[in-house]
């Protein structure tokens, strides 16, 4: 609680949850407040008026309709490429540190092999060799699968200093397995820390998404910010300065970057002593 109200007590943080949590709402309410369709709606590329209110895009479709939706599948890749990325990444990187050994030393040995190849080429190859199953949920997979090896870094120096603590070793002396001690004793302590790694892989999540996307392997089955980027960068509206087919996903990408970066930057400040100092 103590930490909490430290953390309200800063505008950054304000700020940053105020922002993030904005966009959760309006992918939660959008549909319920704005009558959501995929339909042609009017002509190609009208401009923003009092009908369509950020304009229709190459086939006619209503762009606040197209954003919502887009909002929502891009949260949801971040989200679900986010818990992967840094319960994977956690795990390891914590059973490594504790145990040392061999078993660490395989598991940086796996760490650095994904290190050395940059998870976004990774995702490129995957994502170009399936050309009909590119769901929202697979790209969320393999985003996390790709990009929790720096969490497990992260993670796994946390934990190495950890295991030689008085507490953990009073508790393998009653008998707790290693199992018990990671649970119970290494990773309350870890909480905080694995909080603001969850923070930034979830922003991770998005921007690679968007990065996927805007090259035209994003998913195939609904349209995200990224998809309505790629579809935009296709149709020449950066050219023609069909602004705004562009500029609000663009915006909305980085409102909650941005967002999710103010929550972490102002998390370390409170959960470390020493920057808080």
């Amino acid at each position: 609680m103590k930490i909490l109200k430290n953390l309200l007590k800063s505008p950054m943080f304000v700020t940053g949850l105020v922002l993030f949590l904005a966009t959760i709402i309006l992918a939660l309410i959008g549909p319920y407040v704005h009558t959501i369709t995929m339909e042609r709606v009017g002509p190609q590329y009208a401009p923003p008026a009092a009908q369509y209110l950020l304009g229709t895009d190459d086939l006619g479709r209503d762009y606040v309709s197209l954003l919502i939706r887009g909002l929502r599948s891009s949260l949801y890749v971040g989200f679900l490429a986010g818990i992967i990325a840094t319960t994977v990444g956690t795990l390891l990187g914590i059973y490594g540190g504790f145990k040392g050994g061999w078993i660490d030393d395989l598991i940086n040995m796996i760490t650095n092999l994904f290190i050395v190849i940059p998870s976004f080429v990774i995702l490129i190859l995957i994502s170009s060799s399936l050309k009909d199953g590119r769901s929202l949920t697979l790209i969320g997979l393999i985003i996390g699968m790709t990009t929790w090896t720096w969490s497990a870094r992260a993670v796994r120096a946390q934990s190495a200093a950890l295991k030689s603590k008085d507490h953990i070793s009073l508790a393998k002396i009653n008998g707790d397995g290693t199992l018990a001690v990671i649970v119970k004793h290494i990773l309350p302590y870890l909480a905080s820390y694995v909080f603001m790694v969850f923070i930034l892989q979830v922003a991770s999540g998005i921007l690679s998404e968007a990065a996927i996307s805007m090259i035209g392997l994003g998913p195939l089955d609904t349209v995200s910010l990224g998809t309505i980027l790629n579809q935009a960068k296709n149709n020449g509206a950066l050219g023609d300065g069909v602004w705004w087919a562009f500029i609000p996903s663009t915006v909305i990408i980085t409102v909650i970057v941005f967002a999710l970066y103010l929550i972490n930057t102002s998390a370390e400040g409170a959960f470390n002593p020493r920057l808080r100092k």
